[in-house]
């Protein structure tokens, strides 16, 4: 594959710009310069760097990021920053594939949640992963108002009524971890599902927390606002989990 359309492929602008990145010097492969847009290199598994940072080529990119509060899962926010001003320029506009223009959200948080959020340019991934119907486990630690009663973790294992659906939604496991921490897994995605369970059952969340998402956990050293790329061992054990739910 060509080195300017491998710079294409990922994200770092149209094929005259990336061959300029290339001609002024800015690209290195293998710790040696390369000013020539037609050098042809294999794709997979190469690390590659433009203007001394280090990029590994992805064919489709598969992140995590750990979402601060005060920010929105949204392109065009409203009120709040977007998350996506946390992410590097060539995620952001990596060319269009299957309808998805760079990196998205898979499924959202409101602004004031924080915890692992996925982002990728796969759109059967996104729709695997954030379908109901593949009931992917995703649990959250809830901060409560008031001191947890053992009745109302039973009511959210039984089912609670929400108000746009006679149908009761159930939590797929629910423990008080302390008087006012809750651990709460859903394998749903309802609109402030969380907030409105636990408004059911007559209390109140203060603090929201997305802590894993199918066998994934948010590593303990990534801290609000970063990210990292997911590992294939990451995504074949959200797949396996996936598959078992």
């Amino acid at each position: 594959m060509r080195l300017e359309d491998i710079l294409f492929s990922q994200g770092f602008g149209t094929r005259r710009v990336c061959a300029g990145l290339v001609q002024q010097g800015f690209v290195s492969v293998a710790g040696s310069v390369c000013d020539d847009p037609g050098t042809f290199f294999q794709p997979e598994g190469l690390v590659f760097k433009v203007q001394g940072v280090d990029w590994p080529f992805a064919e489709r990119a598969y992140l995590m990021l750990h979402k601060p509060t005060g920010t929105e899962c949204s392109q065009k926010p409203s009120t709040w920053p977007s998350i996506y001003t946390l992410l590097p320029g060539p995620l952001r506009t990596r060319p269009q594939k299957a309808a998805v223009q760079g990196v998205q959200a898979v499924g959202r948080l409101d602004q004031d949640t924080t915890g692992l959020l996925l982002l990728t340019d796969d759109g059967k991934f996104i729709h695997r992963m954030s379908s109901p119907k593949h009931h992917v486990p995703k649990v959250y630690e809830v901060t409560t108002k008031y001191e947890i009663l053992p009745d109302q973790v039973d009511r959210l294992l039984a089912g609670v009524v929400l108000d746009d659906d006679p149908k009761p939604v159930k939590a797929a496991a629910c423990e008080a971890v302390a008087p006012l921490h809750l651990r709460l897994t859903l394998t749903e995605g309802k609109y402030h599902q969380v907030k409105r369970m636990v408004a059911a059952i007559g209390n109140r969340v203060e603090g929201l927390h997305r802590s894993t998402i199918g066998g994934l956990s948010l590593p303990d050293d990534l801290a609000p606002g970063q990210w990292r790329w997911l590992t294939a061992d990451d995504l074949a054990l959200m797949a396996v989990r996936a598959a078992k739910a």
